[in-house]
């Protein structure tokens, strides 16, 4: 009887061992296919390689107009604070922008011919 079963045990394990190339190839086939899926998604998927390459573009246009946007703010900021403690600047807009003179003052305005 223990004959019988080590022979039946030995035919198993020999019917496995000629299984067993069969199943590894498909499941490195399978590995195989969802290392292509993985790799595909990350190059061409969303929030792949080329959008990646889209916000960083888009990050650098937008730190450009930041920084325009600071530059501008400052000179705003500059001439603010020479409106409030400056009389000079205060005269210099009145004079430049509203065509404003001194009493007793003759204003002279020289156009350039064409």
């Amino acid at each position: 009887m223990a004959l019988g079963a080590l022979n039946a045990l030995g035919a198993a394990l020999q019917a496995l061992r000629s299984m067993r190339p069969v199943s590894m190839r498909w499941s490195t086939v399978g590995l195989l296919a969802l290392l292509v899926l993985v790799q595909a998604q990350l190059w061409l998927g969303n929030g792949g390689k080329p959008h990646a390459m889209n916000l960083e573009m888009q990050l650098a246009r937008q730190q450009a107009a930041n920084d325009t946007a600071r530059a501008r703010n400052k000179r705003l900021e500059a001439e603010v604070h020479d409106l409030r403690e400056g009389l000079e600047m205060v005269e210099e807009k009145a004079r430049n922008e509203l065509g404003m003179i001194k009493p007793n003052e003759i204003l002279v305005q020289v156009t350039p011919r064409r």
